[in-house]
């Protein structure tokens, strides 16, 4: 059950989402459950979900079961400070999992941070994220990482030699990821023709791309969410422009294609894991996840999943699961063989781990390369 509540309400309520048992080991996760980013906090969900109830059927952790509180947040950052405020406050939760979105992730990770609540982000790429304090963790790769990815992939794959930036100014994950892929393409050899931006929920984006036309790039970098480039792609298709569009992580979603159809295809975007992958770990977590959900997990799915398993782990190695142990233990986490790829944690509480290219093609996300740190 997820909850949508005002301040007031929230601080008000003692309620949370299921019965308290004193043998069970609470955990909370914040995510976009409902909003115009939806899919990222069901997949996210549904990966973390799972990861439980296999960790529950194998007798939990120290003959304890695990007990999820999941709040939403709409996709709003001020709704996810609130939901970690309830959770840290008032559900008394050993950790916290979530969020997604970097902008949602530097709402919460202040509050985990002071109240000293282990914070594991699944997916937000922004270094900030981490840098709020040592409590704060994720296990995907950053923004630094990926932007040098996707620079690497156009100069040396698509040999662009000159790039068009398209990106979201409401958002800390975009502008970020500009700007890495920028400082990474210039030092190629690159060139930047042109900087026009947008912010999340606008639907007309003609202008911007009439000016990056004009500008004749040999390619498009688009670091948004798919709310917005799929509509994007659209529009540049119906403008004349055929470039191939790149973007990040921000991209994988089913909906992607629904709404940008086939003005995706030559578009190529930076993510955590690919389908493709014939590994035992991302087959078997595929088997598993089509069974309980019926449809093949995206990457958000599989990133949501592994936050729960190094979280596991980590706490399976304390002595009293007390937050400093747990934070302790997180800190120590290597080689720990994830669906996304062996993930270890730095001195700034980041995941080492490889990134993939994905190429769109009619509706499929078809594996293109892998780039390891």
């Amino acid at each position: 059950m997820f909850f949508n509540r005002t301040l007031a309400t929230l601080l008000a309520s003692a309620v949370i989402a299921s019965p308290v048992f004193a043998s069970t080991i609470k955990i909370g996760e914040v995510g976009s459950m409902s909003g115009s980013e939806a899919t990222f906090g069901v997949s996210t969900h549904e990966g973390i979900s799972l990861a439980i109830k296999e960790q529950n059927a194998k007798g939990g952790i120290k003959g304890k079961k695990i007990e999820l509180i999941s709040l939403d947040n709409q996709g709003k950052p001020e709704e996810a400070a609130i939901a970690t405020t309830k959770l840290v406050t008032q559900d008394k939760v050993t950790a916290v999992l979530g969020e997604v979105a970097s902008s949602r992730s530097l709402a919460m990770a202040p509050i985990a941070q002071q109240n000293k609540v282990p914070m594991i982000s699944p997916s937000s790429t922004n270094p900030k994220v981490t840098e709020v304090g040592d409590y704060i963790f994720r296990v995907c790769f950053i923004d630094p990482f990926q932007g040098k990815v996707m620079a690497k992939f156009a100069s040396d794959e698509l040999k662009a030699k000159k790039v068009a930036i398209l990106r979201d100014v409401k958002s800390d994950y975009s502008v970020g990821l500009s700007n890495f892929f920028t400082e990474a393409f210039k030092k190629s050899g690159g060139e930047i023709v042109v900087d026009q931006s947008y912010s999340s929920g606008e639907v007309d984006f003609n202008s911007q791309l009439t000016s990056i036309r004009a500008k004749k790039p040999d390619a498009i970098f688009v670091p948004g969410y798919y709310t917005e480039v799929g509509l994007i792609a659209k529009q540049a298709r119906k403008l004349g422009i055929k470039v191939p569009l790149l973007g990040g992580d921000g991209w994988d979603s089913e909906k992607l294609y629904e709404i940008g159809g086939k003005s995706l295809n030559n578009s190529y975007f930076s993510n955590h894991y690919s389908q493709e992958d014939q590994s035992a770990s991302v087959q078997n977590f595929i088997k598993s996840y089509k069974t309980a959900y019926k449809k093949t997990p995206d990457g958000l799915a599989a990133m949501g999943y592994d936050a729960a398993q190094v979280l596991f782990a980590a706490m399976d190695k304390t002595k009293s699961m007390s937050a400093g142990e747990i934070r302790d233990a997180l800190a120590k986490t290597k080689d720990f063989q994830a669906v996304t790829g062996r993930i270890t944690i730095d001195e700034k509480r980041n995941a080492s781990k490889p990134a993939v290219v994905l190429e769109v093609k009619d509706g499929k996300f078809l594996y293109k390369s892998t780039v390891n740190p």
